[in-house]
């Protein structure tokens, strides 16, 4: 089971380096967007600094998951884009929502087997 979750783990953070790159460098096609997901992507446009911070996130995050040692907080660092894929399917599109909700499983994953480190955060 150890090897399943390291190779998720893997799976998980390449897949998070390869969205965050794809906002830099537009190497995957663009699915068909709504008049109103062309309108919030164009906000995100007129604030300049946003997607770009959510790429470099990503990043890092998919970078820190990699690695056993910084995988529990490349973990946390993830968790709110997680929840923000999740909430932009959930209102905007979806029928597309089944790649999201995979990376969440994997993401609670790391997120369990890692609870103990958290403790301290708890207290």
């Amino acid at each position: 089971m150890k090897t399943v979750y390291n190779i998720l783990c893997i799976l998980f953070g390449v897949g998070m380096i390869i969205f965050g790159a794809n906002k830099f460098f537009n190497f995957m096609p663009t699915p068909k967007l709504t008049p109103e997901q062309l309108e919030m992507f164009n906000a995100f446009g007129k604030i300049g600094w946003l997607m770009p911070l959510i790429a470099i996130t990503e990043i890092v995050g998919g970078l820190l998951v990699l690695l056993p040692k910084t995988r529990a907080v490349g973990a946390l660092v993830m968790l709110p884009i997680i929840i923000g894929i999740l909430a932009h399917h959930f209102h905007h599109d979806p029928s597309g929502i089944v790649p999201g909700l995979v990376f969440a499983v994997i993401l609670l994953w790391i997120l369990w087997e890692n609870r103990k480190k958290y403790s301290q955060l708890m207290n």
